[in-house]
């Protein structure tokens, strides 16, 4: 056996986050917190989605320090946003429930993602889903149709990388 041979690096996949038109300051720290925990590479801001550079106080109350430990960077359109990580190789994920969506714990993502949630009320945009590579949604078993935005988010990044190393 030759030592001189090492194993290839593998590059683990990587997952971003793009949050758009969140309306809370405090969803919004919470997803920097998520985002954190679980070793997300980016959070992206788009639309009126308020950061850290709006209300740096009001997001570290939910974020305690994650705002500071993860990247992030504004951008005002969400399709500049996603085209611009398309151009990069991410896979382009929606967290939407609608018509067509596929249970998020049959997605099994095919490289790194970016995974997109909207607001929460309204969620994404309808014109916004010919954006996406996929859509996937939480089922919901109760009278409620929806999980607030933080929370939807945790429990679907973490199902979504519970494999990767």
């Amino acid at each position: 056996m030759n030592n001189d041979m090492q194993s290839p690096q593998v590059t683990p996949p990587q997952l971003q986050i793009v949050a758009h038109n969140v309306r809370s300051i405090l969803n919004v720290g919470a997803i920097f917190r998520t985002a954190d925990a679980v070793g997300v590479g980016k959070v992206w801001l788009t639309g009126f989605t308020p950061g850290p550079d709006v209300h740096p106080e009001r997001i570290a109350k939910t974020a305690l320090g994650a705002e500071s430990a993860v990247p992030w960077e504004r951008v005002g359109r969400l399709e500049d946003c996603v085209g611009e990580l398309r151009r990069q190789g991410m896979q382009i994920v929606a967290l939407e429930r609608c018509e067509g969506a596929i249970d998020y714990r049959s997605f099994y993502p095919a490289r790194s993602i970016v995974l997109v949630v909207g607001n929460e009320v309204d969620g994404l945009p309808v014109t916004s889903h010919n954006l996406f590579d996929a859509v996937v949604a939480i089922p919901m078993r109760g009278m409620k149709e929806s999980l607030n935005v933080a929370v939807a988010l945790g429990v679907a990044v973490y199902e979504m990388t519970r494999n990767w190393k």
